[in-house]
């Protein structure tokens, strides 16, 4: 996979012995050179593709160890890597040589049921999050593993099966803490810094590094209606068609996805399926049982199911249901399209994409978006595209180097397969590295206003680590 060239110099300033030593006098948090306890555990995240050794890693316990941090690495021109949950498909959380500043180790949340509303350090996962919600019957919309890092996330857009009734996760943030590129602390908020709040909510990590969101809390759960329901491949093309009709008289309350892969050997699919291509709708409605049985029986007269398991189920284990499917240590690759429509093209490249899936790990899904989330202007948040649309992601997962040029190939090959059907926007947290140059589509009319708030911001572009809006556009 390529490197993203522009934001790596291939010779980073030397860090010295002298120079960790005079950090860790100054920090709370741990300061690890290359070999020291920490070190190994903060530069490998989730993508197993990603391999590369910062010069020093800042372990940070508090906002005062994050500014320290910048200021240091301004002081010493530092490259500059900033590692959440490390989940990233593009591996930006780590660079070669230069400070990685790692905020896992920030893990607080602050639930105040009565305001419902959440404060949240940048190290927690989805997990973290939801776990403490809960405790409150409160809910955060985010995303669909919980073991992904709310900060990324949210930064990006954030979206998930709580998208449709809640908004994005950037719709529920009303306020953060930031580090700037110059080592200042600041708040943004509607009311204080508004533009650095509108860059924020779904321009990446560009802008500077957050050290703690406070977002508005919905009430749902401790149930909900979700599940699977699992078909035979053969019978795809039929399914999508059928389903793009069911998506879209959706209410709001009702999310379905649709995934294609090989199935796993999970004990409520029978055996004789295990590693046989299958399509699956992957439900949740956000509403009461009641009324989640009477939404999703058109979905569940669909075709001849293999098995069905929808029903009540713990919101906390349904927002982690996929975790077993994208445990860390395997090698990834992803490529997105946004489609404003499934239509018959699309769906027949994509049926014939997963026809020959490279792995039994490979996969493609697409999540219906929509709802709430499209009442919200295009230029209300830096992420833009707000119509109601389909998002897909092909996801390639293997485990064995020797294979990457078969799974780049093949996802690659999906990718331009479907781009004559797709609108030419993406969502950023899925682009993967070597996508870079698609980033003024993907915000479209909104780029020229971040390149100006990245101007202001970080005119040197200290946060390059991402998929990033250059100073210089």
């Amino acid at each position: 996979m390529a490197n993203v060239a522009e934001n790596i110099r291939s010779n980073p300033p030397s860090i010295t012995a002298d120079k960790i030593r005079s950090m860790r006098a100054s920090l709370t948090g741990q300061v690890c050179a290359r070999g020291e306890p920490g070190y190994d555990e903060a530069r490998t995240i989730w993508n197993a593709m990603i391999d590369r050794l910062p010069g020093v890693v800042v372990r940070c316990t508090s906002a005062a160890d994050v500014v320290g941090a910048v200021r240091f690495a301004n002081a010493h021109d530092l490259d500059i890597a900033v590692r959440g949950g490390g989940h990233n498909i593009a591996g930006n959380a780590v660079c070669e040589g230069g400070m990685l500043i790692d905020l896992s180790p920030m893990k607080s949340v602050h639930v105040d049921p009565a305001a419902r509303r959440a404060r949240v350090d940048p190290g927690c996962t989805l997990g973290e999050v939801d776990r403490e919600t809960q405790a409150f019957g409160l809910v955060l919309p985010t995303g669909i593993n919980s073991t992904t890092g709310i900060a990324g996330l949210t930064l990006g857009g954030g979206f998930g099966w709580l998208t449709r009734p809640f908004g994005m996760t950037v719709d529920n943030l009303v306020g953060a803490d930031v580090v700037t590129a110059d080592g200042g602390l600041v708040h943004a908020s509607e009311k204080e810094n508004p533009d650095l709040f509108w860059g924020l909510r779904g321009g990446g990590g560009n802008f500077g590094i957050v050290t703690s969101f406070e977002f508005r809390l919905h009430k749902l759960g401790p149930e909900v209606f979700s599940g699977l329901v699992i078909h035979p491949f053969g019978e795809a093309e039929t399914l999508l068609r059928q389903y793009r009709d069911i998506a879209a008289k959706a209410p709001d309350e009702l999310t379905i996805w649709t995934v294609m892969r090989k199935a796993p050997p999970l004990p409520f699919i029978p055996a004789e399926w295990h590693g046989r291509e299958v399509l699956i709708f992957a439900a949740c409605y956000a509403g009461s049982n009641a009324d989640g049985e009477k939404a999703t029986k058109a979905l569940r007269a669909l075709g001849h199911p293999i098995v069905d398991v929808l029903g009540p189920h713990p919101l906390v284990g349904w927002q982690a249901a996929f975790d077993p499917l994208l445990a860390p240590g395997a090698r990834n690759y992803w490529k997105t399209h946004d489609f404003a429509t499934l239509s018959d093209g699309a769906i027949e490249a994509i049926v014939d994409g997963v026809s020959n899936l490279p792995g039994p790990e490979c996969e493609v899904f697409i999540a219906q978006v929509g709802g709430a989330m499209a009442r919200v202007a295009k230029d209300k948040t830096a992420y833009p595209y707000r119509d109601a649309h389909f998002i897909m992601n092909v996801h390639t997962r293997w485990r064995d180097a020797a294979e990457d040029g078969k799974c780049l190939a093949w996802a690659s090959a999906l990718y331009k397969a479907t781009e004559p059907f797709a609108t030419g926007s993406a969502y950023v947290n899925f682009m993967p590295a070597d996508d870079i140059g698609k980033i003024g589509e993907v915000y479209g009319d909104n780029y020229k206003r971040l390149i100006e708030l990245k101007r202001r911001w970080d005119p040197r572009n200290r946060f390059r680590m991402n998929h990033n809006i250059s100073p210089t556009g």
